[in-house]
């Protein structure tokens, strides 16, 4: 499960000490963002940024882990947003199960709230903010085009329905 904060309005400056960039990708992005981007999160134990989420505990709800991956992963209480993307997920080399990917609505931070974010350091390195057309840089495909399908529905009602990170 991810929980996205894909309409994230705000103002950070990458000299923020808890804006930690953590290699030249992230280096490389602009000092300041105003409009809308996504927050990205440099897990210690995959090679490429994610969304902030993780998984459901059993009997949990996705909401219910929405809720607690954010807070436990940025240190950040927040209401759970609607539900833009849900992704079928096949099983794969190392995986043998499918399953479903729950991606939020995060909602917008605001300049608080941003210089509030604490990370979970045994398991996040550090974070950024990526424009829609930065994000399919530093995150696997799968998650670059389950980001634009919500980005187009954010806002709205709808809900897109994916597998494996594919309109069918």
């Amino acid at each position: 499960m991810k929980v996205a904060l894909p309409a994230t309005v705000g103002f950070m400056t990458m000299d923020d000490p808890l804006a930690v960039p953590i290699d030249p990708y992230a280096a490389s992005l602009p000092r300041k963002w105003m409009g809308t981007s996504v927050l990205l999160v440099d897990p210690v134990y995959k090679p490429e940024f994610e969304m902030p989420g993780g998984s459901i505990d059993q009997d949990g709800s996705p909401q219910a882990a929405a809720r607690r991956e954010v807070a436990e992963g940025l240190g950040s209480e927040r209401p759970v947003g609607r539900l833009p993307v849900v992704d079928w997920v096949p099983p794969r080399p190392g995986w043998p199960h499918d399953g479903m990917i729950f991606m939020y609505d995060g909602g917008v931070l605001d300049e608080q709230e941003i210089a509030a974010i604490r990370l979970q350091e045994d398991e996040l390195a550090g974070w950024v903010f990526a424009s829609p057309e930065q994000v399919p840089t530093p995150v696997p495909a799968v998650l670059a085009r389950r980001v634009a399908a919500g980005l187009r529905v954010v806002g709205g009602e709808a809900t897109m329905s994916m597998e494996d990170g594919y309109m069918r």
